[in-house]
């Protein structure tokens, strides 16, 4: 028994880097920790318990949130503070109507337990999470994560569609995609005004943008709704909208098919090119005036340059006007 004592040893440790430990003791360290990552479990699901509680249930026509605000401009309870601006901006009274500010915002009402608090995430009365979506500067709750929210802090507000997505652009003030990179008209300030054709502001619209070849931008639907009643030129500054190309190609074919009567056949006028702002003098012709700078018939009839002397065929085209005009007036009298 004494030499199996000396061949087996009782000592059952194990080495760790901290150095050796009694093997009951390990037992009990790792049961503990195991232990500690089962709580740690049990905390993580409760949280996400509470997180998805009410979870896209609750809200107003504008933002799934669990919360509503209280306008510090009225004392008023409304979803969001789009409608609030809705609902005064219809006010009968002209000077009871208003906006709120999001930044403006102090206080709000959780929609599970009716608790108002500070602007917070997380309800102080519930534990409920308000919104999965929450920025602190904005103050703008949403539980729709799959609009890939982001702040801007050039702009200074909220966007949807994912931040690595979009860029900001510091001449135009605003954000745009990714693929118009180096490759968009930047015009100082793009969005900072009204929609050409509905007249709501851009800049912090819910609705989609579209940027247009000029650089000016409206709603993505004014521009569709446009394009139903065949406006294809920007509403501030008449450029073409869309590649027209083939429909020039077609005027071209009516206007050799259409010559011009004889006593207008010389006629020449002044033109200013809407695509390309090219001034210049062309045959005239009743369809449409053809720059010849960049082929386009998006132009306008003009008066001719002050400080240019008239070419020879105007003065000829001039001439032959005259003597029309001479003749058929005596026609006339006889």
């Amino acid at each position: 028994m004494e030499e199996l004592d000396r061949r087996v040893p009782w000592d059952l440790s194990c080495s760790v880097e901290s150095g050796t430990s009694n093997g009951t003791e390990a037992l009990v360290s790792r049961t503990g920790m195991e232990q500690q990552e089962d709580g740690e479990q049990v905390e993580d699901k409760r949280e996400e318990e509470q997180n998805e509680r009410g979870r896209r249930k609750y809200g107003c026509p504008h933002y799934r949130r669990r919360c509503r605000i209280r306008a510090p401009c009225c004392n008023e309870v409304f979803g969001c503070r789009h409608c609030h601006n809705e609902a005064k901006g219809e006010e009968a009274d002209p000077r009871e109507r208003h906006q709120i500010r999001r930044e403006s915002v102090r206080r709000v009402i959780c929609l599970l337990c009716d608790t108002e608090q500070d602007v917070q995430q997380v309800c102080e009365g519930c534990g409920v999470c308000m919104g999965s979506y929450f920025c602190s500067k904005c103050n703008l709750f949403d539980d729709d994560t799959d609009k890939h929210q982001y702040h801007c802090d050039a702009c200074g507000i909220c966007r949807v569609g994912g931040a690595d997505n979009f860029f900001h652009c510091d001449r135009c003030g605003c954000c745009y995609s990714v693929a118009l990179q180096g490759k968009h008209v930047c015009v100082e300030r793009a969005m900072h005004h009204n929609c050409p054709v509905c007249f709501e502001f851009l800049f912090d619209s819910v609705k989609q943008i579209t940027v247009l070849q000029c650089g000016h931008t409206m709603h993505a639907d004014c521009f569709n709704e446009m394009r139903l009643h065949s406006r294809y030129t920007c509403p501030m500054c008449s450029r073409s909208v869309l590649d027209l190309s083939e429909y020039w190609q077609t005027l071209d074919k009516e206007i050799a098919a259409t010559p011009m009567p004889e006593a207008l056949r010389g006629k020449t006028v002044w033109m200013l090119c809407n695509d390309c702002n090219h001034k210049d003098e062309v045959p005239f012709h009743i369809f449409a005036l053809k720059c010849p700078g960049c082929g386009s018939f998006n132009t306008r009839q003009t008066k001719r340059p002050p400080s240019l002397p008239p070419t020879a065929a105007a003065a000829t085209s001039n001439t032959a006007n005259d003597s029309h005009s001479s003749n058929s007036s005596s026609n006339s009298n006889d």
